[in-house]
């Protein structure tokens, strides 16, 4: 075996990367979804795409408050008086007699940064952002393309496409995914999904939804179909003269909510709301769902499903407006997303702590495939993302109402979405109207949640929506706070899962679990006094140290309680050191204001029980610290993917972590002894001394000079080891790579190519060590190892005593750029140094692929990574 004994940190993180697992078929993703239909004797298969651009020289203009069209016109006028370069797009659609928090504007001329500072600097204008164009791109065919993969090549297409992810995951489970395959499995699904929840019990009760309003956004409703008894609504808030459905989509959602025929719906007799906000071509805009958004607000509707999604948590005029959703009553129920089993790929606004996000299931009570995982990113990198989805329900073959009448079945979290929204609205007409809120229902619908056993919180949340508990629950409910998670138990493994995969100890990054208040005294709260801590003393409480943070205020229904856990110094002096666990417990307390429903300020305490494992601190050379700070958190522009193979999915689109697309690698390390802290912050601020190594994968943001110089002593004089896997970076390619959006006639350019190789030679300068803009892909054998190098970087600079790994790989730049490969022979792929005078060692790796699952196609089951343990 080829070792390296002078460096067993590198020894360690090369098993790793020789050990993953790697297919020929990774870099060949099928954009394909099973949909099983009950009449046909083989299923239906979906493909799917979704794109979201900026839309040119449009922009939302947000106001301070609500105002007719003429006042709203007016403020932008004298805004934009000294300027002649523009003009206020007309809304025409069911809402533009009423007022209005926005306007849409066009400028137009080469730059229009002059008249944007002049909107944002009026005192009745809130916010100025650019108008969005959502496109969702579905086609149906009769046969299995995923059956035979003997058709699928890994030739490179010279044709790149706009695939930028969007609140459009309006769809089936994406690329690749087999889940019922042939007429015998389908005979195994339920003929109605209200059976397997029990909606009959509430059914034979007298409960049907009936006064209850909910609204579907989706691509509308045919007047004339024979599955519905209530259509209170339909309105048309595209370009199209249509309040048709062309598509289909709009009636199954509309189906599994409130179909009172063939296949039932749970609540067929509440009155549907439907919204279309999608054309025929499948095309939506930001400023039609802010307009939509308002008319429901306006007609007063008590539930909203969104089977949507993206990754735009930072697109504010949204978020804003699902914030002013749930402040007015309304209970949105949205989907999480159909990108698992990927960790970290949740979409907005299921994301929202004032939204139920619904993840998917299976029949036989298993977590979906397709299912988006957990964590949130927006709290990134400081903080620790929350616990999303909050509930599962069934996802996977689904039937639900067909475009003219008739049954068809469906997968995806789009489907599951719907689901709880049915049942949500069963309940809201069940139980007593005065309670029931976007908090209460939220937190009867957790409570009451069946935990499935071998699931982590991050891909189950609360559990398993069980429909009558739910409403046991809210018809005894009493207006209260609680949290999520309710409890806080760092050893129950695998639901705390990675909290639970490794245990605290002192001088340790603090551990930080982001825990959610729900407030189901009122649509505002405070926080009162300060939360306290109650060690158990008996049960070594007083081995740990916990600091808090809260908002001051909960706004709408919720708020963060940032709970940062770290071992008292008490913890190391007892000799040999403490090993067991500590306990105790959090109290907060949350008032509301009085409302026209209670005569007094409503106030409540709530206890959050704290359970964790310490051990002596462990010897620096088994402690790793990944620096996340350098790791985008959500990809602002056009960011490619770290592999170029990835065609049908080009756009990095979610953020890096450990604990998400680097799970395995966290999980590998793990296993083999290593404890790994997470820094969320400059170089500056951690002690070097405590640590083996530092570990830098695919960073995309530049290093400030006092990390640079900071990190050159940690190396030189504290011993610290740097390990860097790096990828690609080439301008030729990233200008290759452009693609011209039909929709805005724009040109989309990289922002960078898969790491950001200038700013990691700038960090790696000090000792010669420099990566070069090659493009190379390749297979070599390292160590009886079969290693894939996936559009990766080779070392162009290294010093003369360190040791290089060679291997011949193909230029992939020149493929890209020339249309045409060659064979590059003795390329450095691996550096190994060991700096002069006892200092740190150096590892760097021109690949970070190995390590990502990101890469992988999704959908795919994928072996964990396993060091050898001879390493």
């Amino acid at each position: 075996m080829w070792a390296c004994p002078v460096l067993p940190v590198a020894g360690l993180l090369l098993s790793l990367l020789l050990a993953s697992a790697y297919s020929p078929d990774d870099g060949c993703a099928l954009n394909t979804t099973v949909v099983a239909t009950e009449e046909l004797a083989t299923p239906t298969f979906a493909s799917t795409e979704y794109t979201t651009s900026i839309v040119d020289s449009e922009f939302i203009v947000t106001f301070t408050s609500y105002y007719t069209a003429e006042a709203r016109d007016g403020f932008v006028s004298a805004a934009l008086q000294p300027f002649s370069s523009w003009s206020i797009v007309p809304r025409p659609n069911p809402g533009q007699q009423y007022p209005s928090d926005f306007s849409l504007v066009r400028l137009w001329g080469e730059d229009p940064s002059g008249a944007l500072e002049a909107l944002r600097q009026h005192r009745l204008i809130r916010r100025v952002t650019p108008q969005r164009k959502l496109t969702r791109l579905l086609t149906f065919a009769g046969d299995d393309p995923t059956s035979s993969r003997s058709g699928q090549s890994c030739v490179w297409e010279t044709e790149w496409k706009s695939r930028r992810p969007n609140k459009a995951s309006l769809e089936d489970a994406p690329a690749g995914r087999h889940w019922y395959v042939g007429r015998r499995l389908m005979r195994a699904l339920p003929r109605q999904v209200t059976s397997a929840l029990q909606a009959d019990v509430l059914w034979s009760m007298g409960h049907t939804g009936k006064g209850v309003k909910v609204a579907i956004f989706d691509t509308g409703l045919a007047r004339s179909h024979p599955h519905f008894k209530k259509v209170s609504d339909r309105t048309n808030w595209t370009d199209e003269k249509s309040l048709e459905d062309g598509l289909g989509h709009g009636t199954f959602v509309a189906g599994v909510i409130a179909s009172s025929s063939e296949c039932l719906g749970f609540a067929p007799d509440a009155d549907l709301y439907v919204f279309r906000v999608f054309t025929n071509s499948q095309v939506s805009y930001t400023s039609w769902f802010l307009d939509a958004f308002n008319y429901a607000i306006l007609k007063r509707i008590n539930i909203l499903n969104l089977s949507i999604g993206g990754p735009d948590f930072l697109d504010q005029p949204f978020v804003d407006k699902v914030w002013e959703l749930t402040a007015n009553g309304v209970v949105m129920v949205s989907a999480i997303g159909n990108d698992g089993p990927l960790y970290g790929t949740l979409n907005n606004p299921a994301d929202m702590m004032d939204v139920i996000g619904v993840g998917g299931i299976n029949f036989e009570n298993e977590i979906a495939r397709f299912s988006s995982r957990g964590m949130t990113t927006w709290e990134l990198p400081e903080g620790y993302g929350r616990v999303k989805p909050d509930i599962v329900s069934y996802g996977s073959g689904v039937r639900g109402s067909a475009l003219h009448g008739g049954c068809r079945s469906l997968s995806g979290t789009s489907v599951a979405s719907p689901v709880v929204a049915g049942a949500v609205t069963l309940l809201a007409g069940a139980v007593s109207h005065s309670y029931v809120n976007p908090a209460s229902m939220k937190q009867a619908l957790m409570a009451s949640a069946q935990r499935l056993p071998g699931v982590n919180m991050f891909e189950q949340g609360h559990g398993k929506l069980d429909l009558l508990r739910a409403y046991h629950m809210l018809n005894t409910y009493k207006p209260q706070a609680t949290l999520s998670p309710s409890y806080i138990d760092l050893t129950e493994c695998p639901y705390f899962w990675p909290y639970c995969a490794q245990p605290m100890y002192y001088g340790a990054a603090p551990v930080i679990i982001n825990v959610t208040i729900l407030n189901g005294l009122g649509v505002t709260g405070r926080v009162v006094g300060k939360p306290t801590w109650h060690p158990y003393l008996p049960h070594n409480g007083h081995f740990l140290e916990v600091s808090l943070s809260y908002p001051q205020t909960l706004w709408p229904w919720s708020g963060y309680l940032a709970v940062r856990l770290s071992v008292a110094r008490e913890a190391r002096d007892r000799e040999p050191g403490f090993a067991g666990e500590a306990q105790g417990h959090i109290t907060l307390t949350i008032t509301s204001p009085a409302t026209t429903l209670q005569g007094e300020s409503l106030m409540h305490t709530v206890h959050l029980p704290v359970k964790v494992a310490i051990v002596p601190t462990p010897p620096r050379s088994r402690r790793l610290l990944w620096d996340q700070f350098h790791n985008l958190r959500y990809p602002a522009g056009y960011f490619p993917r770290d592999n170029l193979r990835m065609k049908n999915d080009p756009l990095d689109w979610n953020g890096d972590h450990i604990h998400t697309n680097f799970k395995d690698m966290f999980t590998a390390l793990r296993s083999s002894g290593y404890f790994v802290e997470v820094q969320g912050s400059s170089f500056t601020c951690f002690d070097a001394s405590q640590y083996g190594a530092l570990l830098l994968v695919d960073s995309e943001e530049e290093f400030f000079p006092a990390e640079v110089e900071k990190l050159q002593a940690d190396v030189a004089e504290r011993g610290l080891s740097l390990v860097v896997f790096a990828d690609w970076y080439n301008t030729d390619v990233m200008r290759k790579i452009k693609f011209y959006d039909e929709n805005t006639r724009q040109w989309w350019m990289p922002d960078t190519g898969g790491a950001n190789v200038p700013a990691l030679n700038d960090l790696l300068s000090p000792w010669g060590i420099a990566l070069s803009d090659e493009v190379l892909e390749g297979e070599f054998s390292l160590a009886d190892h079969k290693v894939h190098f996936a559009s990766g970087s080779s070392i162009a600079r290294f010093p003369d005593d360190g040791l290089l790994v060679t291997r011949d790989l193909n230029n992939q730049g020149s493929e890209v750029v020339h249309g045409s490969s060659t064979v590059l022979s003795d390329v450095p792929v691996l550096g190994l140094y060991q700096t002069p005078g006892g200092g740190g060692k150096l590892v760097v790796y021109g690949d970070s692929n190995c390590l990502d699952s990101a890469h992988m196609q999704r959908g795919k089951p994928r072996q964990p990574l396993n060091p050898d343990p001879d390493w």
